[in-house]
């Protein structure tokens, strides 16, 4: 799946990294990841199989095109999603609730 500079900096975002960070960790130049980022110029297969491989381990999850559209979001490690399934059940059902 081609990564796209609006899919990189969103998953910038999502995993709260800087772009000094990420173009360190991709190992390109922190100029090359703003004109990737915002001008939409194509730094290289290669940079960009760094670039994506850098905000996985980051926590990013890209997802494919479907009928919504490409996107990214970001990765529960398999400890929070326990949490989160324990927490939601707690408190029985919403319609039970006094408030």
């Amino acid at each position: 799946m081609p990564l796209t500079g609006p899919q990189a900096r969103a998953a910038r975002a999502l995993v709260e990294l800087s772009r000094e960070d990420v173009a360190g960790r991709a190992g390109m130049s922190v100029e090359a990841l703003r004109a990737f980022e915002v001008d939409r110029v194509d730094p290289g297969f290669d940079a960009l199989v760094r670039l994506r491989a850098a905000l996985e381990a980051g926590g990013a999850v890209f997802m494919d095109e479907n009928e919504f559209g490409r996107g990214v979001r970001l990765k529960f490690p398999r400890r929070d999603v326990g949490s989160i399934r324990r927490l939601e059940n707690e408190g029985g059902l919403p319609a039970e609730d006094d408030v």
